[in-house]
């Protein structure tokens, strides 16, 4: 299960996560922002964290599953991303270059699964 795509993804991912640390810190630090910028944060290194725990799936369905969840809270996270841009928190650019990551990363996990399954059948 780990070949080259995923292991772009893994690393993608763990880019992401960095980014997401250091928007929250922002968010606190300079916009004193709590609520929305703990919940990004808490859903923007959850993607990372469930692509490595794929990494190391027991079974090619448990990797789809943890992948599943990868891809829920990658759109969650986009979704805080939109909420913070719509109420000011974030400019259009901080937005948008974070969220095209996040975008970027939805599509590889969704890549990623659709591929998985069509193997496992």
């Amino acid at each position: 299960m780990n070949d080259r795509k995923e292991n772009v993804l893994v690393s993608k991912s763990f880019d992401f996560a960095i980014r997401i640390v250091k928007l929250y810190k922002y968010l606190c630090e300079v916009k004193s922002e709590y609520v929305m910028s703990k919940q990004v944060l808490r859903s923007g290194t959850a993607v990372g964290a469930l692509v490595r725990e794929a990494q190391n799936a027991e079974s090619k369905a448990d990797f789809i599953h943890k992948l599943g969840i990868a891809q829920k809270e990658c759109d969650e996270s986009m979704y805080w991303l939109e909420l913070l841009n719509t109420t000011n928190y974030l400019t259009d650019d901080e937005c948008n270059s974070i969220h095209s990551n996040a975008n970027e990363l939805l599509k590889m996990i969704r890549s990623a699964i659709l591929t998985s399954k069509k193997n496992h059948n």
